[in-house]
């Protein structure tokens, strides 16, 4: 199909609309660097290998995973929300400059009859604001939604509003964003390449032949 067809279209944040997963990687390692380097390498490998899952999961899992070791090496007891300030406060800058995508302008233009929404692993509030000050929040208006709410919750909550119809399409560069969205409910998905930090993709996506693969958004037509 070509993208003038689908009624919807769905975009991840970080990898697809701005280059920003090394910025949220590098964010994730510093936060966690007051339990040690180990434990910061764990939390990094865990991030990495579930991109769009939120952050609030993330280092809910870090937590509970701190070893005696990594906690003798902090002079404070882990605690969620100081991680997500100290979290938000590391990643903000990186956000107001990362690159956006390049084609974003011209391809909204190309599907005027679309409603445009993003669905992302990242805050919601953070992503709102975000998209305003990048002068890009215009594009999607079907909404800008993300965490505390799962990827899953936001889908599933904005199907049965009527703000997802059919045919709709996933745009995601994480294998969490094809098995978790794409791949439930008819949704078909492209995969964008260029910044994804899913190293497999080509093996995975090998035996799903339905799944189109393209550099960046501005290779789609």
């Amino acid at each position: 199909m070509s993208l003038n067809d689908y009624k919807t279209i769905i975009f991840d944040c970080d990898g697809v609309v701005l280059n920003s997963n090394k910025v949220k990687t590098e964010a994730f390692y510093n936060t966690a660097l007051q339990f040690g380097t180990a434990a910061a390498k764990r939390l990094v490998k865990y991030h990495v290998e579930r991109g769009g899952i939120s952050r609030y999961e993330k280092f809910q899992w870090f937590i509970d995973s701190l070893t005696e070791e990594d906690l003798a090496q902090s002079e404070s007891e882990p605690n969620l929300d100081s991680l997500l300030v100290t979290y938000a406060s590391e990643v903000h800058k990186g956000l107001r400059s990362c690159e956006v995508a390049e084609g974003l302008a011209e391809l909204r233009e190309k599907t005027k009859g679309s409603n445009w929404l993003i669905v992302s692993g990242g805050d919601q509030a953070e992503l709102r604001e975000l998209f305003t000050e990048r002068n890009i929040a215009q594009y999607f208006d079907g909404g800008i939604f993300g965490s505390p709410d799962s990827k899953e919750t936001i889908m599933n909550r904005e199907r049965e509003l009527g703000n997802i119809k059919s045919p709709a399409v996933f745009i995601g560069d994480s294998q969490y964003d094809y098995t978790a969205v794409a791949s439930v409910g008819g949704i078909d998905f492209i995969f964008v390449t260029d910044w994804s930090e899913f190293d497999g993709y080509r093996q995975f996506f090998e035996s799903k032949p339905s799944v189109t693969l393209l550099r960046n958004i501005s290779c789609i037509d």
